[in-house]
């Protein structure tokens, strides 16, 4: 087993997890099976707690585990499926070893950070490290570790010694550790500033860690000389030095890695049995790189929730938008809108902003309510669900924008008007979305209903079960803790609302489509979870489909994407002609 840490320097928030999974793109490209485990020094056990703001979105695994998003950019990148212990917390850590020393492991023995917290670092990459991720269900080869937070970090400090330990223990040919650093460029002097990551690098070493590649993040393309300087007072050769400026599109990072010599390194220092070229998958993602930055064609969606103040809050959204997006040779434009301004205010400033809203929302081509908690921002939620129910804009409802989408129905179409979510109103007459008790024993970390589950189509006559590939069932990842009421189900139904899909009793609703609407749909899943770049998550592609006016078309194509020969991903040229109209190929 080959080990590369990844540690990051100066500031947090530099891209070490797009960095982390690009690394992780090119050696699985070199045909080496990769796997990748996230390190998060706070306390908590998992991130299913955080607000959004804390860390951006919670990513949900297949088996349940509440995970940090950069676990959502190695599945991504490299098309793996992780697990739970694939992310370390230090509540985890401190968590086995109190419980091993309950149980009477250390008996008669001090429980310290060193040995018994590092030791436990330890045995917990190893093993997970050897834990299949890939469909063929054999051991990996390299495992990717990302370090959270920066060197320096009092947090950090025990991780660091583990590593530090481990380094000897897997032995220098089994161990590499690249070290991520800001180089920043003040605007008042135009200069790139090489001292904080001098600074960086002299924290790693005094720590016992010596970077065998510096990442150097820049907002602009870094001069030669400012690499010279660098590899000269961080004391690695210039080869070792690899620069990483703001790029268009994430796709770009493993191209960028890939030029400066990455692989040919790579399989010296850790004597790999590599060509020192890789393989036609990095080369697709090179086209893919290339299409995104041609694309003429824009598609907008606006995005209705209630953490629109930062972009992370909704990673997994926007990219299995932009996935969508190009797949149907579109560029995404994506409109973020703060649901709490589309709820009327008497305000002046507030009311600029409600009509800034409006005017975004009505522009859009597709509206899409994602997933959330708390009655914060709902009344404007179901007003963008009200607007695109009845003047036929394309929808998408995930999670609680599907139980929303329930609520509306109910009060402007069975004119229930007090209709809603026992989690907004416990007392309410018309409880169409209701609790799930054995999902809420009052603890409230890792207590939903969580991970990969089943949803069984119920009919042939299902715009989703098409573009799912007319399968009979679909296996997508869930977090939420409310459901829709399945004893009003009937008479949604009655008035043109379709429950198309449930769970394998049939007792829980999972799919909701409207008729007599160009793409009206709810799905109680998190199907944003599963997208890839070059495999896009069906519910996400119908609404892009039907945002550009071609769902119809795709759908009476039996729902395949125009192939090319001998290309088992994408046709990722620019040709514009009709039979290229839809880029992915019949396999993905």
């Amino acid at each position: 087993m080959k080990y590369i840490l990844v540690t990051g320097g100066v500031i947090s928030g530099i891209g070490k997890g797009i960095i982390a999974s690009s690394i992780g793109t090119i050696l699985k490209s070199c045909g080496l099976r990769v796997t990748a485990i996230k390190i998060d020094p706070y306390i908590n056990i998992d991130a299913g707690t955080f607000s959004p703001y804390e860390h951006g979105e919670v990513f949900v695994l297949n088996d349940g585990g509440e995970v940090d998003l950069d676990l959502g950019n190695y599945e991504r990148f490299l098309d793996i499926s992780l697990y739970k212990d694939n992310n370390i917390t230090t509540g985890k850590i401190y968590q086995h070893v109190i419980n091993k020393e309950r149980h009477g492991d250390y008996l008669g023995k001090t429980v310290q950070v060193v040995p018994h917290i590092t030791d436990a670092v330890q045995e917990w990459v190893m093993n997970q490290a050897k834990v299949p991720v890939d469909d063929d269900r054999k051991e990996p080869q390299i495992c990717v570790i990302e370090l959270g937070g920066t060197i320096g970090d009092i947090e950090g400090m025990p991780f660091v010694e583990a590593f530090r330990q481990f380094q000897f223990k897997a032995k220098r040919e089994n161990f590499c550790n690249i070290h991520v650093s800001l180089v920043p460029q003040p605007n008042a002097t135009g200069e790139q500033k090489t001292k904080p990551t001098q600074n960086s690098v002299r924290a790693l070493r005094g720590l016992g860690l010596s970077p065998d590649l510096i990442v150097c993040r820049s907002a602009k393309p870094i001069e030669m000389a400012v690499k010279e300087k660098i590899s000269m007072f961080c004391h690695v050769e210039p080869e070792q030095v690899i620069f990483i400026h703001d790029v268009s599109s994430t796709y770009r990072v493993p191209i960028l890695l890939e030029e400066q010599g990455i692989i040919k390194y790579f399989k010296q220092r850790l004597n790999l049995p590599i060509d020192d070229q890789p393989s036609d998958l990095l080369m697709k993602w090179k086209k893919m790189a290339d299409r995104y930055e041609r694309l003429l064609k824009v598609c907008s969606i606006a995005l209705v929730g209630k953490y629109t103040k930062l972009s992370d809050c909704y990673a997994s959204v926007f990219k299995a938008l932009e996935h969508s997006a190009l797949a149907i040779n579109h560029k995404l434009d994506l409109m973020y809108i703060d649901s709490t301004e589309l709820e009327h205010s008497t305000e002046v400033e507030n009311s600029v902003k409600y009509h800034q809203a409006w005017h975004k929302l009505c522009k859009a081509d597709g509206i899409l309510v994602p997933g959330g908690f708390g009655i914060r921002g709902t009344e404007g939620k179901l007003q963008a669900i009200s607007w695109a129910r009845t003047k036929k804009k394309p929808f998408l409802g995930v999670c609680l924008g599907m139980q929303l989408a329930v609520v509306e129905f109910a009060r402007n179409c069975l004119n229930w008007k007090d209709a809603n979510s026992t989690e907004f109103d416990p007392d309410t007459k018309n409880p169409v979305v209701i609790d799930m008790p054995e999902h809420n024993p009052g603890d409230m970390g890792g207590t939903m209903r969580l991970g990969k589950r089943r949803t069984v189509f119920k009919t042939q006559n299902s715009v989703l079960r098409k573009l799912y590939g007319d399968e009979t069932f679909v296996e997508e990842r869930h977090r939420h803790r409310y459901e829709v009421n399945p004893e009003l189900t009937h008479c949604f139904e009655e008035k043109g609302l379709k429950f198309v899909g449930h769970d394998t009793e049939g007792n829980r609703m999972e799919i909701i489509e409207l008729e007599n609407h160009p793409y009206f749909v709810g799905v109680q899943f998190h199907p944003e979870f599963s997208s890839r770049p070059m495999k896009p998550s069906p519910p996400y592609l119908g609404l892009l489909l039907a945002a550009t006016g071609t769902l119809n078309a795709y759908l009476q194509r039996g729902c395949k994407l125009s192939p090319r020969k001998n290309d088992s991903y994408s046709d990722l040229s620019d040709d514009s002609s009709p039979e290229k109209e839809f880029p992915i190929s019949e396999t993905s």
